[in-house]
């Protein structure tokens, strides 16, 4: 790393205030709030496992919100700064955190055990489903202040360690918020529309881009109130809680992706 680079970056580190929302968890499944430097010094590009990060200005400072990943390993990790043709590796020291386990009890015996056929299905609508919370596009300045997209109770937190029918499952990867079924669904923040499908355990689902890989999925909906390419505000409606997919009664499952990975929803509405 040049002195140059080193000097912006820890003068950033001085200087950058804080914010209100997303709030910083350095744990898996959390999220890393890092700052790259002044503007006038360019625009940088940073990279965390080899996936683009996002990267904003913050009171003329650049600034980098680094998703982490809930099988992350505690220790020390590195995002790869590039500006102009200096490159720079930032730490981040990721901390341990246990997650507690969730027990639940589902009556259709095929979202616990699926059968052949709905195994090939799964297996497809996991690529699509890959594919589409990996998007990167571009946006100057994505809207990261988020409102909570629906009003309920939340019924499961994330990084809970799940069973179904006594069964150990995936852990949870998102946030659920229980609701009567028909409940308004608002988007937290604006963005770009870029899939709407039924999936076998999601159900009824709604991806939202809000801009350089910071990604929304709303899951188990009853009506779905926008289409692919729609462009939404915060606030908008894109449609209804639902009790379609896997579930155990209506609410609405709300993934939050960041460079790829599943983070806590809450960091950014509490």
């Amino acid at each position: 790393m040049t002195t140059r680079l080193f000097l912006a970056l820890g003068l950033a580190c001085l200087t950058l205030p804080l914010h209100a929302a997303p709030r910083t968890a350095l744990v898996p499944g959390g999220i890393a709030h890092i700052p790259l430097g002044p503007i006038n010094s360019g625009r940088p590009e940073a990279r965390f496992g080899g996936a683009p990060v996002l990267v904003m200005q913050e009171d003329k400072r650049w600034v980098a919100w680094v998703g982490l990943p809930l099988d992350l390993k505690p220790g020390t990790h590195t995002v790869t700064v590039k500006q102009g043709g200096d490159t720079a590796e930032m730490p981040i020291e990721v901390g341990d955190k246990a997650y507690p386990v969730q027990h639940l009890k589902v009556k259709n015996r095929r979202m616990v055990n699926p059968d052949p056929d709905d195994l090939k299905r799964i297996e497809r609508e996991a690529a699509t489903q890959n594919e589409v919370k990996t998007l990167f596009r571009d946006e100057a300045q994505p809207e990261i202040d988020f409102v909570i997209p629906v009003k309920g109770r939340r019924s499961s937190a994330y990084g809970l360690r799940r069973t179904f029918n006594g069964e150990p499952r995936a852990p949870h990867r998102g946030l659920d918020i229980a609701a009567a079924r028909g409940t308004p669904i608002v988007a937290p923040s604006g963005g770009v529309v870029t899939h709407v499908g039924n999936f076998f355990f999601n159900g009824n689902t709604v991806f939202i881009d809000h801009g350089q890989g910071l990604i929304s999925m709303f899951c188990h909906m009853d009506r779905v109130s926008v289409e692919a390419g729609s462009r939404v505000r915060q606030g908008e409606a894109v449609g209804t809680v639902g009790n379609t997919g896997r579930v155990t009664g209506p609410h609405l499952h709300w993934s939050l992706f960041l460079n790829g990975t599943p983070v806590d929803p809450a960091l950014f509405i509490d």
